[in-house]
């Protein structure tokens, strides 16, 4: 079953948001790894951060993402990612060249389209969790751009809209 979907794409542009209202309809959802793991750094020695270690970071993110794709295996509805595997897996290519595989247990579970966030500077901000500005995150945006269709996935762009008209878009496009 092809139940698992992944939000990815620029910092800032409204993943959190969308995951959220996809969580009050009734979906299941997963949070983010790398914000959890900045939490987890900062009460600890804050050895992982990914303004201090990015490979540790990316190394740390593959393992809680193939953790939460255990998690929620027996789950039979839509189950939304908050990036997740792939982004791990392309932050340590980017930090160290190094490529790592999906599991093939993984591959029969994710949707082929990953639903990716442009930029969008009106409603970028920093946080705690997020330290590097709009030009690192559509840097970003343009290597998960290129990576995704690597793993197999197709890219859909979400409209710069609403929060409840992203949803829609997302949950028709998948023909929920």
């Amino acid at each position: 079953m092809r139940n698992m979907v992944i939000l990815s794409g620029c910092s800032g542009g409204g993943k959190s948001t969308l995951l959220t209202e996809l969580e009050r309809r009734g979906h299941k959802v997963v949070e983010e790894p790398g914000r959890r793991i900045v939490a987890e750094e900062r009460a600890g020695d804050g050895a992982a951060l990914p303004w201090v270690d990015l490979e540790a970071f990316a190394r740390r993110a593959i393992a809680m993402a193939l953790e939460d794709c255990a998690a929620v295996s027996g789950h039979d509805g839509w189950v939304f990612f908050d990036r997740g595997l792939i982004d791990a897996i392309a932050a340590l290519a980017h930090a160290t060249g190094e490529t790592v595989a999906v599991p093939e247990a993984l591959r029969g579970r994710f949707s082929p389209l990953a639903f990716m966030t442009p930029p969008w500077p009106e409603i970028h901000h920093l946080d705690d969790a997020r330290r590097h500005g709009l030009e690192d995150g559509i840097a970003e945006y343009q290597r998960l751009m290129e990576i995704y269709p690597r793993f197999g996935f197709q890219t859909v762009v979400l409209p710069k809209t609403g929060v409840g008209q992203r949803a829609d878009f997302v949950l028709a496009t998948l023909g929920a």
